[in-house]
């Protein structure tokens, strides 16, 4: 096939540029993708660049999985050995373990994952004597992963509060226990190797050298020690090909900054910008509605994409009247439009703003008797029996892991309780030696010096453990990954332990054998490759494509999918944009983005849906339609607005209350009350004025932002 075969004039000018810096801005469905992986195969096979001088990063394994077999379908697998595509956390891991030298840790450190990192740093606010409740954990371990993606070190970190100094104090000791147990999290391959390249001008000088070609997908969507890592190994050569799109720039909560873009003009100001506008994926009016979202956001570079699909059916906006009726629409419709044959299931796609959300959309699928996929429910690598069996894994491949030991010290319960873990942790440390460390040298029996420091009951169940441990370790060097497994399986009786013949047991034990089939594929392969390879899988990979059903996702979730027709429910102000965002200018661009972001994953049909009033725990509540909606021009709309009948499940889901108050002749709130919400707290009163016999009260709440209530329904409580 030939490299520019089928490619439109703006991406075969991005393909064939020659040298030097390169932004390719890429609208939503312009075929990004394409361009990345034509690139790649034009720098091999016409211009002769060798295939271990390329770099190629991306941000899931899927996409990496993608160019890799899209390159290889076009060069041939020969051809494109060598080359350094993956991650930017796999790519980090790789010339870490080459380099391990030079850095506090060895070689065959292990990398923790999310919930470890929790578990961590959980353990260190217990041991520092703080409060939980008022440092939690996970807010805590966030702010040391923003920390770390900024590319500061504890001695860095900004004091300014004394919540700052806790956190610091935290991040100090997490990082030391992290190097005693010779791991590292996530953002540690990336702070390693920024720093890494940043301090040690050989090392920087090694891989800017070899790097003559550098290609990252989502440029968008990288945060500052990405940035600064292509930055680094770009000094060399120039030679950077960046593709991403401001407007789709959504994971600024995972430390993504948008704003690298500008960055990448500002450090390299010879760059060539290329737009690609041609859009194949959508109807145009889909497209023109979302170009009247995004060209009200700020900073950004003007784009007209365009489609040759054809207009297509205007957009479907629909007022429900509550929330229930809301979502019986979307099903309703669903199952419409599959029973006529217009769509399949699986390309049909309700998409909101938080998960919270899908609670009525799920039960107006079960009681419609329709099957639906919920995407972001348990993970299979986040479920209770994959995370023991990759702890014991681990602990065989590095028994100085904390973490792993903690989970899996007592499973299946072996008599070892939480004072004998104390006891196990206090030793190590007056020792100097990992609590792995010891347990391996308990297994000694008496002969070790450690025996006198456990009662009798706890250091025998400490010894037997470790002399388990210390047996696998042995024959980890003889037996395969999947015989090292099943032994793991047999010794510890973990079978017995979770499946007690109850269906919830047997989908535990099916979960098992799904893993140890997973072994299979490293049967000639190290357990290390294993267990990094496991541990950087990303969650979006997971997303299941074999049920032929409707699916149910966040708009962030959505990301990188595309389907013929889309839902985005839940479009008031308060949800989209979210109220978070009410008083932050940068995330209120943000929920703009995304909003852009869920409209483009719509090919033929669009339908935008919202509720006028949503209820729970007693009371109902008028609500305000998105801003956003307001930038759509009605010629791209058609539909109901003001809907005004109810639910045809009424009866199923509960009605309204029969008797209706007398009519309010008097307002009761004026503007700068302090009134009380038995769920948001506090407020003030912003106006208020009467209608239909009801008075309305719009209140500003600390912890939700505006609220619009029907003053006879909400409860509100005046306060002195």
């Amino acid at each position: 096939m030939d490299i520019l075969e089928d490619l439109n004039p703006q991406q075969r000018q991005a393909v064939t540029t020659g040298g030097g810096p390169i932004l390719v801005l890429a609208g939503p469905g312009s075929g990004k993708t394409r361009v990345l992986t034509r690139r790649v195969a034009y720098l091999i096979g016409v211009i002769g660049v060798r295939p271990w001088n390329i770099m190629a990063v991306t941000f899931t394994n899927k996409a990496a999985r993608e160019m890799a077999r899209r390159v290889q379908s076009l060069l041939g697998e020969r051809a494109t050995q060598g080359i350094m595509l993956g991650t930017f956390h796999a790519i980090c891991a790789r010339i870490l373990r080459r380099e391990a030298e030079r850095l506090p840790i060895d070689a065959n450190y292990v990398i923790f994952d999310a919930d470890d990192q929790v578990s961590l740093v959980k353990a260190i606010i217990r041991d520092l004597n703080l409060d939980d409740k008022t440092y939690r954990p996970r807010s805590v371990h966030t702010a040391i992963s923003r920390a770390k993606n900024d590319l500061l070190t504890p001695e860095d970190f900004p004091v300014q509060t004394y919540r700052d100094e806790v956190v610091r104090r935290v991040y100090e000791e997490y990082q030391r226990r992290l190097v005693t147990s010779n791991a590292v999290d996530f953002d540690d391959l990336l702070l390693y190797t920024a720093r890494l390249l940043e301090e040690d001008s050989a090392v920087r000088q090694k891989y800017a050298q070899r790097f003559e070609h550098i290609l990252v997908d989502e440029f968008q969507d990288t945060n500052q020690a990405q940035y600064a890592l292509i930055r680094q190994l770009a000094s060399v050569h120039r030679n950077v090909f960046c593709v991403g799109d401001e407007d789709q720039s959504i994971y600024r909560w995972r430390g993504a900054d948008y704003r690298n873009i500008r960055r990448l003009e500002s450090d390299f100001p010879d760059i060539q910008v290329i737009l690609l506008e041609q859009n194949y994926r959508s109807r145009q009016v889909i497209l023109d509605t979302a170009m009247a979202v995004i060209d009200r956001a700020s900073h950004r570079r003007r784009k007209r994409l365009f489609s040759d699909r054809g207009r297509g059916e205007n957009v479907f906006y629909y007022e429900a009247v509550d929330d229930y009726a809301e979502a019986t629409f979307v099903v309703d419709t669903i199952a419409n439009l599959v029973a006529g044959g217009q769509v399949e299931p699986r390309e049909c796609a309700v998409m909101y703003r938080t998960n919270a959300q899908s609670r009525l959309l799920e039960e107006a699928f079960l009681a419609a008797r329709l099957p639906y996929r919920l995407v972001g429910a348990q993970r299979f690598y986040g479920r209770r029996e994959v995370k023991d069996l990759i702890a014991f894994l681990r602990l065989v491949h590095n028994p100085g892991d904390e973490v792993s030991l903690t989970r899996v010290i007592n499973v299946p319960p072996r008599g070892i309780g939480r004072k004998t873990l104390l006891a196990l942790y206090t030793t190590a440390r007056q020792t100097g030696l990992s609590p792995g460390a010891v347990l391996l040298d308990l297994a000694r029996g008496s002969a070790s010096p450690f025996w006198e420091s456990f009662t009798g009951r706890a250091v025998a169940s400490l010894a037997d453990f470790g002399a388990m441990l210390s047996a696998w370790r042995a024959s980890a060097t003889t037996l395969t990954l999947p015989e090292l497994f099943d032994r793991i399986i047999a010794d510890t009786s973990y079978r017995s332990y979770i499946d007690d013949d109850t269906e919830e047991g047997k989908d535990r034990w099916a979960n098992v054998q799904e893993l140890r089939r997973l072994t299979q594929e490293y049967a000639d392969r190290t357990l290390e490759e294993f267990l990094q390879d496991v541990a950087l899988i990303s969650d979006q990979d997971t997303l299941s494509e074999e049920a032929n059903a409707p699916v149910l996702l966040t708009l962030h979730a959505a990301k990188g999918l595309e389907f013929d027709v889309v839902f985005i429910v839940g479009l008031d102000d308060g949800l989209l944009p979210h109220s978070r965002s009410f008083d932050d200018p940068e995330a209120m661009e943000e929920e703009r983005r995304l909003f852009y972001v869920g409209i483009t994953r719509a090919r033929d049909r669009l339908y935008l849906v919202r509720a006028l009033r949503r209820g729970g725990h007693g009371y109902y509540e008028e609500t305000i339609p998105s801003r956003f909606l307001d930038d759509i021009p009605d010629d791209l709309l058609d539909g109901t607005s003001r809907a005004r009948v109810m639910s045809r499940s009424r009866d199923a889901w509960g009605s309204f209350p029969d008797k209706k108050p007398a009519p309010v002749t008097e307002a009761r709130f004026r503007a700068g009350m302090r009134v009380n919400h038995p769920l948001w707290g506090e407020g003030i009163v912003l106006n208020s004025h009467l209608e239909d016999g009801d008075e309305t009260v719009d209140v500003v709440f600390e912890s939700v932002g505006i609220k619009r209530l029907v003053a006879g329904i909400a409860r509100l409580t005046i306060l002195p």
